[in-house]
């Protein structure tokens, strides 16, 4: 019987992936910082899209849980569709994240930022498995 040589995911792969654990911790977090009301959040009046601060936190908090699973799941096998599901569901936090900026500014501009690198490092590869 053939063993398997394990699968080690590196260069932005394994950033990425790195990436996203953090930023699906902060997202969680930052859900249940607004589940619990907390008073560092500032809730404005007269927002476009305004939900209830509950409603938000939810929604952060379902999306942080997905977005650490998925990073884990990058750094486990590096596989092409953990790569696309990071990318769609990075692309769900950046815009969870842009319309949450009036309720906490510098927390929600760094987690858009960060979800813009992630982006970038599951789109640019490991070009060192590229078929020529």
């Amino acid at each position: 019987m053939a063993t398997q040589k394990p699968t080690i995911v590196g260069g932005w792969t394994a950033f990425a992936g790195v990436l996203m654990i953090f930023g699906g911790a902060m997202t969680l977090l930052e859900g249940i910082s607004a589940i619990a009301k907390d008073t560092v959040i500032l809730t404005t009046r007269n927002y476009v899209f305004s939900f209830s601060l509950a409603g938000w936190g939810w929604i952060h908090l379902i999306l942080g849980i997905v977005i650490l699973a998925a990073g884990v799941a990058l750094i486990a096998s590096g596989a092409m569709w953990a790569r696309i599901l990071g990318v769609v569901l990075v692309g769900l936090s950046a815009l969870a994240n842009f319309l949450w900026i009036p309720y906490y500014p510098f927390w929600a501009l760094t987690l858009v930022a960060i979800d813009i690198f992630i982006i970038w490092a599951l789109c640019a590869g490991d070009r060192r498995h590229a078929v020529a």
